[in-house]
């Protein structure tokens, strides 16, 4: 099995209810194919580089995954079909699936924020700016010394 990322941008005016139909027939032509999904993220509707179809918006979805190749060449076939997919784009992480180190950093994060309550730093204007021409006095003196 080889792993694999694809981002979906699906039209902007599906409803959720039609985005999720589509993720779902993706997750299940990769699961169809032996594969098993490893992340799903929805990112939302957010606006394009440039129009697509007309479109300066879409419902973007990245979808992380192991599987085989024919399993990503009907995915992509699907969604090429789809008049409510307007692009994607599949690319290849790696050829033989394993836990990349990336995703159990994530998990022990994801787990340590749990049991953790969030602390936030505020600094004052005042505080921000001193910080600033602290630094600036540091970097003009390392400049002229060189």
């Amino acid at each position: 099995m080889r792993r694999y990322e694809t981002i979906v941008i699906l039209k902007p005016s599906l409803g959720d209810a039609e985005n999720q139909a589509i993720i779902d027939r993706a997750v299940a032509t990769i699961e169809q194919f032996d594969g098993s999904i490893v992340k799903i993220d929805n990112w939302g509707l957010r606006k394009t580089a440039y129009p697509i179809d007309k479109e300066t918006q879409g419902y973007y979805v990245y979808l992380q995954y192991a599987g085989l190749p024919a399993g990503v060449f009907e995915m992509e076939r699907v969604f090429r079909i789809d008049e409510k997919v307007m692009k994607y784009l599949t690319v290849k992480l790696q050829d033989v699936f394993a836990a990349l180190p990336e995703d159990e950093a994530v998990e022990e994060t994801e787990n340590a924020a749990e049991s953790a309550p969030e602390t936030v730093e505020v600094k004052t204007e005042e505080e921000v700016k001193t910080e600033v021409k602290d630094e600036e006095k540091a970097g003009t003196s390392e400049t002229a010394v060189d």
